[in-house]
């Protein structure tokens, strides 16, 4: 038969809306969807991050230090590499008439920013500003209660609100912020009196290369040079290092969803596509009747299938670009996305060879048995099920090979993808071996003497019984409902967790030591119920650590080991007396209270097994240039879900207390004090103390994760529709099996109520048998998701999860019942006829 033909006889028996084919057409375009939008959103940030680099980052390299500027060997060293831009970074207060705001103060030169373009509100560029004009964020103008042109203090200099910011080409690459942003110049704060030694800010320094350069090569040129300074390095290739690693994570996990849902959705087409064929049983026999080849047979089917496929890929592609705007809208301001529609060919290729490699793969086995049988063996097929092709399973296998092999082969993290994929074969087969097991006791039980569980029993196990299928797609249908809930309850718990619901009220930074006592006095004379701690606040680097005769430069280390982040740049260093709140000491004893020996030092105990430290170590710190060394006397326990202070390093007095230094305080309040008046003091007689509302930057915390939530929710829910539209799939195909089995129950005297609890029986103890296997499988996926993907801790609500999987269950049985309803309409004398 000549291919037009084919196409003529398939065009012709091709319903203009897909009936019979729906099933396969939504399973495609529920795959497809999910994979193009993850794929185009994924690639646009990815984009972003790359090509505006130097633009995220404000130049091709940035130096951070903490506690000092740079020095002008340092400054001459950054200056042969082209041209420089620096400024500090620190926490303050900004007060107008009652109303206080904290900010982040960033204080830049005259070169800032080196590239992209700073934009007021009114839409005019500018550059940096001058004297006391200040650009500020929306959220300080608005905390402030001011507008463009008044006046506004931080520390001892009043400043002019001189614009409102629209947008900071560098502020993905600024990080967490703990109160909105004032632009100011270079000198403010040093004029405003917040540079005082032992303030804590953080300078700055951007580079714009003369020539091309390799950042990296750069970053271990300054490294060389000046292995002891404490610096922290940016790269333009990794403006945000953050963002990267959220981008990451996120495209891992809606790469795990996009293939589990057409992983369920293969599923479903294979049950689509059994049941489309069986409905054309007598079509496909009548065609062989009149001389047509097996081979004429594949054509016809073969389009009509191809059809079916490309109309649900397209489909799915234009919903996955049209989402992405939206996905987009949401996402700005916390990554770089551009607006609008994106369209980029490679993630919607990818989606639609995706879908169509599903559809041909699982829809090979159904379409291949009905071509290498008989017309006689087809057209008894009701009551002499066809036999399984094994030659089908080849043509299975390959496409599925296939699918792997291109998921393997488009991700940059190819072990995640390969254990997914083998993750998914062993929960097939695991799912095959328990219909074959369910089929193989369900015949062995013993017979019931109620005749309706008798009956549901016989038909798990009967000729042609879609056990197997069922137990398939009820298996990965429920699975998916468990995943969906357990990631979210999760996600739940974590929040709950990590933001904790009990923390002080307020965090205040840079308290001058010589006025502890005016601060102590100031806070209880305005609230004496309040409760106040003090800690001494530094910052240093780790330079080495190890036994005292070897000990291991950090700047000599080729990687830094795992879990040894206080390796990394400067960190929080603190002294003490006594054991902090929330520690506990596992290994070693602690210092007396007036110890005046060998400087001691106190080590977490996980960074402490990280760089395999123990008590009689040695580690060398910096601290404003100065190297200081100290004895592990002891190793501890930290609660780090404390909003307190918690240090991986606490040392003994005599180590750090001459180094220039304030004080950090914590304030807790009684339930519904009033805080104004104290705040206003505070910033009055403490201007160059930076005061952070807890409140508020816990409400953000909060924020994001319900973010991260949300998403997660979105992403899974397309698993979960897949999940549904394969569990109508497979009721639709068994009923169309049914239909006999029923017709021969009403002539021999069955009542309406008693088909339809068999069915519900037959339903019932297949889903009650695999509830636990969903369980299993729905969890597994989601603590992988959880622990490894987002890193967070396994904190699933079960009763939640529980009660999701029950509505799994009833939604079962209510398609079940749904589905068995049609059913009782049959004509008996029409069916038989039709056998």
């Amino acid at each position: 038969m000549p291919w037009a033909m084919a196409w003529r006889i398939a065009r012709r028996d091709l319903n203009a809306r897909f009936k019979g084919l729906r099933l396969l057409l939504v399973c495609i375009f529920l795959g497809t969807a999910a994979l193009a939008a993850i794929g185009t959103l994924s690639s646009a940030i990815e984009r972003e991050l790359a090509t505006r680099g130097q633009e995220l980052l404000g130049g091709d390299l940035e130096v951070e230090v903490w506690q000092r500027d740079l020095d002008e060997s340092e400054r001459a060293a950054l200056s042969e590499y082209g041209e420089i831009s620096g400024g500090t970074r620190l926490q303050a207060m900004a007060s107008a008439g009652e109303a206080t705001a904290p900010v982040e103060l960033k204080a830049v030169d005259g070169n800032y920013p080196l590239y992209g373009e700073l934009t007021l509100a009114n839409g005019s560029a500018v550059e940096a500003p001058t004297g006391n004009r200040a650009w500020l964020a929306q959220g300080a103008i608005d905390r402030l209660g001011i507008e463009v042109g008044d006046d506004f203090q931080v520390g001892t200099v009043t400043l002019t609100a001189a614009g409102v910011i629209s947008n900071e080409p560098d502020r993905l690459s600024e990080g967490f912020q703990l109160g909105p942003t004032v632009i100011v110049a270079q000198d403010v704060p040093v004029r405003a009196g917040l540079l005082a030694p032992g303030s804590m800010y953080q300078s700055k320094y951007r580079v714009a290369f003369s020539q091309f350069r390799d950042p990296e090569a750069v970053q271990g040129q300054l490294t060389e040079r000046f292995p002891d300074a404490g610096f922290d390095y940016r790269t333009r290739d990794r403006a945000s290092p953050g963002a990267d690693r959220f981008v990451s994570q996120m495209s891992d996990f809606l790469m795990l969803v996009g293939l589990a849902a057409l992983v369920i959705a293969g599923i479903g087409i294979g049950g689509g596509v059994s049941s489309y064929l069986d409905a054309r049983r007598s079509s496909i026999a009548t065609l062989k009747v009149l001389g047509a080849t097996s081979g004429d047979i594949v054509k016809i089917y073969t389009m009509q299938i191809a059809v079916a496929s490309l109309v649900g890929s397209v489909a799915g592609i234009a919903v996955g670009v049209l989402v992405t705007p939206l996905l987009g809208s949401a996402l700005q301001g916390l990554l770089p996305v551009e607006a609008g529609l994106v369209i980029d060919p490679a993630p919607l290729l990818l989606a639609a060879a995706y879908g169509l490699l599903v559809g041909f793969s699982f829809a090979a086995t159904p379409l291949l048995r009905a071509r290498s049988f008989p017309a006689m063996a087809l057209m008894r097929a009701r009551v002499t099920p066809l036999a399984r092709d094994r030659r089908a399973l080849m043509w299975t296998g390959a496409g599925l090979l296939a699918i792997c092999a291109l998921a393997l082969l488009t991700t940059s993290r190819w072990m995640l993808a390969a254990g997914f994929l083998a993750g998914a074969a062993g929960a097939l087969v695991l799912l095959a071996a328990i219909g074959f097991a369910i089929r193989y006791f369900a015949a062995r039980a013993p017979r019931s003497g109620n005749p309706l569980l008798r009956g549901a029993l016989a038909n798990l196990y009967r000729p042609g019984a879609p056990t197997g299928s069922l137990v398939t797609a009820l298996g990965f249908g429920l699975a998916a409902f468990v995943l969906l809930a357990a990631v979210q309850s999760a996600i739940d718990g974590n929040i709950q967790k990590r933001v904790p619901q009990q923390a002080p009220d307020y965090f205040v930074l840079d308290v001058p030591r010589d006025r502890v006592d005016e601060f102590r006095n100031l806070v209880s004379e305005r609230i004496p119920e309040a409760e106040i701690r003090t800690v001494p606040a530094l910052r240093g680097a780790i330079l080495a650590y190890g036994p005292q005769e070897r000990m291991q430069r950090v700047s000599e280390l080729e990687e830094i080991p795992e879990d040894a982040w206080p390796l990394r740049g400067e960190r929080g260093l603190t002294y003490a007396d006594e054991v902090p709140p929330g520690n506990v000491v596992t290994e070693g004893e602690w210092w007396s209270a007036d110890y005046s020996g060998e400087p001691l030092v106190s080590v977490d105990e996980e960074f402490a097994a990280a760089v395999d430290l123990k008590p009689g170590d040695y580690i060398t710190i910096g601290v404003l240039g100065v190297e200081r060394s100290a004895r592990v006397a002891n190793l501890r326990r930290i609660d780090w879900e404390t909003m307190g202070f918690n240090y991986v390093l606490v040392f003994s007095p005599n180590t750090l207390v001459d180094a220039p230094h304030n004080l950090a305080a914590t304030i807790e309040l009684p339930d519904g004090t009033a805080t104004g008046t104290l705040l206003r003091d505070l910033v009055r007689q403490f201007p160059s103390s930076s005061v952070i509302e807890v409140g508020q930057v816990l409400t953000e915390a909060r924020t994001i994760l319900e973010q991260v939530g949300l998403a997660t929710l979105a992403a899974a829910s397309v698993a979960v529709l897949a999940g549904l539209a394969v569990l109508l799939g497979a009721i639709a195909a068994a009923r169309a099996s049914r239909s006999y089995d029923t017709v021969v129950l009403r002539v021999l005297g069955a009542s309406r109520r008693q088909v339809l609890l068999m069915q519900l029986a037959e339903y019932g103890l297949i889903a009650l048998l695999l509830a636990m296997v969903a369980l299993g499988l729905g969890s597994a996926m989601a603590w992988f998701i959880v622990t490894e993907l987002f890193e967070f801790d396994w904190l699933p609500d079960w009763g939640q999860v529980l009660a999701v999987l029950g509505a799994g269950l009833a939604l079962v049985l209510a398609f079940a019942l749904a589905g068995s309803l049609p059913l009782l309409k049959a004509k008996p004398a029409r069916a038989l006829r039709e056998l």
